[in-house]
């Protein structure tokens, strides 16, 4: 089990470092909360799969599966509210110049 466990967190984590980068490369708040928002769900939904495989059937596990239905349940309203805020404050788009 511990096998299974510490392949969910090594992809887990694979899918956090893509949302790093994605934050760091991207070019404004748009593209940078859909890359996050997208990756940030599945690798944090992998980490704690990984994290529960790892403890066993415990009171632990109870709580990291709390923490990822409220992830879950919370990470697609901050996204929403990222954006909407941003659209709201007048931000536009990056678009690509042409020259």
């Amino acid at each position: 089990m511990d096998i299974l466990a510490i392949i969910f967190m090594i992809a887990g984590l694979f899918f956090l470092i893509v949302a790093a980068i994605g934050v760091v490369r991207l070019p404004d708040v748009f593209s940078r909360s859909h890359a996050v928002s997208l990756t940030d769900s599945l690798g944090a939904f992998l980490m704690l799969i990984g994290i529960a495989l790892h403890e066993g059937l415990d009171t632990n596990t109870l709580k990291i599966l709390v923490v990822l239905a409220l992830l879950y349940i919370l990470n697609p309203v901050i996204a929403h509210a990222t954006i909407r805020a941003a659209l709201r404050s007048g931000l536009k788009p990056w678009k690509k110049k042409t020259s």
